[in-house]
């Protein structure tokens, strides 16, 4: 992959004119330092939010959301390690005056970083369509042994994608030091491929394959609670009352595949169970009928809870939103590794470069707009503050 920040530092060299000699025709950007401070202060609001909020709420504390905050640690680690450093160069017109060896460690978080991202929704695709494909092996508790390795892949993968730059790929005998960017074409095209490329197919086809199983999941489980309520168990609302006491059971669950079974989580005050309303059941009065014995061991249930499932809807809507803000900018970058001739507008590489950082700032929006646990926790803590 090409670095992030590497969109808009290599127009310094056509800004600057040649190396330093240009620095002293620049003005600064103000736009470009005011949306930066606005950015990061956006990203580190938002994403520290997440990750409180999971930490706190008990509702929250699901495998899918602990791949979110891991990511959202990488948002947080982009708006404090990389974000400062590329405003700072955009208000200086795209020149870097700094070290160039703090330029090879901004290279080099940006790339992990970026790469971090994208490998933590590619985690996220296959821990669920683990989930998914084979139910009765998914281990209910909140943090298993299979996310803790996933996301400790995560990072280590992202670190070796970006190593190269931090062990010496940038000192190039050449190197102009007033521009801050990744220095080798052929590892824009291999990180690029790596970071981007080859992890947005595969995730793609797993979430097709995840909720094709999804979808036939349900039908089959409505299916089945058809036939159980029988042709005559479903009576309209003129059905006399019944005199006899009443016992409540939970009801089937409303949410996911796993039917049947007691609700770990209770009835709410109002009756309602985490996995459908609360049913009831009535007798006649006198000795209740016993529940015939068993006729073998205890079937297992798929172990994939509504709670779960509503944390698995909005991963769609994170996944577009990380395509449509970085496939312009890997796109641009390594249309430009490939051709270094062909004619780029230097505002195109800015705005996809720009548009791939905003992506840090959405996923708390969006984990807001689409699911109502994270909407309500984020409503508390503002009405605190406010």
């Amino acid at each position: 992959m090409g670095s992030r920040a590497a969109g808009c530092f290599p127009n310094a060299s056509e800004l600057a004119g040649s190396g330093r000699g240009g620095l002293g025709a620049l003005e600064p950007h103000v736009g470009a330092l005011v949306g930066g401070i606005l950015l990061m202060v956006t990203v580190l609001a938002g994403n520290a939010l997440v990750c409180v909020s999971v930490a706190a709420e008990r509702a929250l504390q699901t495998p899918t959301n602990f791949f979110i905050v891991s990511l959202a640690v990488a948002d947080l680690l982009l708006a404090l390690l990389v974000l400062p450093l590329f405003v700072y160069s955009e208000y200086q017109g795209g020149v870097w005056t700094l070290n160039p060896a703090l330029c090879d460690a901004l290279m080099t978080m940006d790339v992990m970083l970026c790469t971090a991202s994208i490998f933590h929704l590619c985690a996220i695709s296959v821990d669920r369509f683990i989930a998914v494909s084979v139910p009765l092996n998914y281990s209910r508790r909140q943090l298993g042994r299979r996310q803790l390795l996933l996301i400790g892949a995560v990072w280590g993968l992202a670190f070796a994608v970006a190593a190269p730059v931090l062990f010496g790929l940038n000192r190039a005998p050449d190197r102009d030091p007033a521009v801050c960017q990744l220095e080798s074409r052929n590892y824009v095209v291999w990180s690029s491929v790596c970071s981007f490329f080859l992890p947005c197919p595969l995730m793609l086809v797993l979430y097709c394959a995840m909720f094709r199983r999804l979808r036939t999941w349900e039908e089959a489980r409505r299916a089945k609670l058809r036939r159980s309520l029988g042709p005559g168990a479903a009576r309209g609302p003129g059905r006399p009352p019944q005199p006899w006491p009443r016992r409540r059971f939970p009801g089937p669950d409303a949410e996911g595949p796993d039917v049947g079974g007691r609700d770990p989580e209770g009835p709410d005050p109002e009756g309602h169970s985490a996995r459908g309303p609360i049913q009831t059941v009535s007798y006649p009065a006198g000795p209740r009928p016993q529940a015939p014995p068993p006729a073998g061991p205890p079937r297992k249930r798929a172990k994939i809870t509504g709670r779960e499932r509503k944390a698995m809807r909005v991963l769609p809507v994170v996944v577009g939103a990380f395509l449509v803000c970085w496939t312009p900018f890997f796109v641009v970058h390594v249309t430009r590794a490939l051709c270094p001739a062909c004619p780029l507008p230097r505002g195109l590489v800015s705005v996809v470069t720009w548009l791939g950082y905003v992506n840090s700032a959405l996923n708390p929006i969006i984990y807001t707009v689409f699911n109502t646990e994270f909407r309500s926790f984020f409503r508390r803590v503002l009405g605190l503050l406010c």
